[in-house]
């Protein structure tokens, strides 16, 4: 491709500035990444490392962690609700849903931690305002720095050191003068009549050219090394220790969901001893406004059996032994169904801690269906608790200097003793 097409192209597409952007806000390539591990990673083993889960769309928590035998539950929700036999008990009062079996296995090797009725003060229904708090651990003032931002800031943290393999960097990575780097896995989707050389021309180097040019010019060659490693990473296979193999953390042309890959890229940088301390991945789909129960145990069961199984590859080695995995989602769903066989915006709902050092057990308290707020559940613990305890237990860090508004986070027993 000559020189004059291809600034045209760049310049046209409006990729020359939205590439500054990314590039500005902690743009990293999954090549680029891999290169940090040293050559002994075994110096990083005891690096302990947190793993963001976010379920988008606001998780049906009443039928996530179910209160079985609360007759205030079944008569709220008589279509969508689980009987006794149906559910994987945890306790003679609360069960998962039946298609967490794998979920239901670490509850029983003591590797999950259930974190009942997590909200915030004034909840908001807005998913985009939800999400916002959730990821800022700013409930009552917006902000613009999500709460892992801070701690980059802070510990002045290199680019790898909070990675997203998400489309785009969630807010939660961004600080005032540092950010996590985002490594999109979604695969490259190339137009008809475009090739992959056509774009390897595109990210060409052109003598001269200026800076902000040459910097759109490097996400072309970044699309197509990202599509190399993440379809290397893909052809993985991991087996489930415990279940003679019958379950693979790995994706391929079969559909396997974008969280698996995720967390493929996940398990890899932990393996190979990447210094990245938080991952921040993502599976959507929650707004389970209409015909639920098929479509949310579609979700949780695809939930399900992709973090048993990267959980068990972490207990292979001392570095996956340091990983901890935080399951959560904006808000949870009302307590009664709506006419649709669905269910509407909500409030509080459960959080999962997973992983090797975490404490077992449920934490907190689960809130009451009748003793309700306008219909909706009454939080009885703080999100921030949750994230305090993982900066702290985690990180090492400081939780009141990162949670922001002046919150002074108690410290929940999520952890074992190291």
């Amino acid at each position: 491709m000559d020189a004059l097409t291809r600034r045209r192209f760049l310049l046209a597409s409006g990729v020359a500035a939205g590439s500054a952007l990314a590039a500005g806000a902690g743009g990293l390539g999954l090549a680029e990444l891999l290169r940090t591990a040293p050559a002994d990673p075994s110096g990083a083993a005891r690096t302990k490392k947190l793993v963001l889960v976010t379920l988008y769309g606001g998780n049906d928590g009443l039928n996530t962690v179910v209160p079985y035998t609360d007759p205030a539950y079944h008569a709220a929700r008589p279509e969508l609700a689980y009987d006794g036999e149906e559910v994987l008990p945890l306790d003679g009062v609360l069960g998962l849903n039946p298609v967490m079996r794998g979920m239901k296995r670490l509850w029983d090797d003591k590797r999950l931690a259930v974190v009942l009725g997590v909200g915030y003060p004034k909840p908001d229904r807005s998913h985009f305002r939800s999400m916002d708090i959730w990821q800022t651990a700013s409930p009552l003032d917006p902000v613009s720095t999500g709460w892992v931002g801070r701690w980059l800031d802070g510990t002045r943290a290199a680019p790898e050191a909070a990675v997203s393999f998400e489309p785009v960097l969630p807010p939660v990575l961004a600080g005032a003068t540092r950010a996590g780097s985002c490594v999109g896995v979604g695969g490259l989707a190339l137009p008809s009549g475009i090739t992959a050389d056509a774009v390897a021309g595109l990210g060409a180097r052109e003598p001269g050219e200026p800076a902000l040019q040459a910097r759109a010019a490097s996400a072309y060659r970044d699309l197509l090394r990202v599509e190399r490693l993440v379809r290397g990473a893909e052809q993985q296979q991991s087996p489930l220790a415990g279940n003679g193999g019958a379950e693979i953390l790995t994706t391929g042309p079969g559909g396997r969901s974008v969280l698996e890959t995720q967390l493929a890229l996940v398990a890899r940088c932990v393996e190979a001893g990447v210094p990245t301390q938080v991952y921040s991945v993502s599976l959507d789909g929650f707004d389970t406004h209409a015909m639920e129960r098929a479509g949310h145990e579609s979700l949780l069961s695809r939930l399900d059996q992709t973090l048993s199984a990267f959980v068990a590859r972490m207990a292979r080695t001392e570095a996956g032994r340091q990983v901890t995995v935080v399951v959560y989602s904006e808000f949870g769903r009302r307590v009664r169904a709506n006419a649709s066989q669905g269910t509407d915006h909500g409030t509080a709902g459960p959080v999962f801690v997973l992983g090797p050092r975490v404490a077992g057990g449920f934490h907190g308290e689960q809130p009451s269906l009748t003793d309700l707020d306008d219909g909706d559940l009454k939080a009885t613990m703080d999100f921030r608790d949750i994230f305090g305890t993982l900066l702290a237990g985690v990180l090492g860090a400081d939780p009141d200097r990162y949670l922001g508004s002046g919150y002074r986070a108690k410290r929940l027993p999520l952890f074992a003793t190291d």
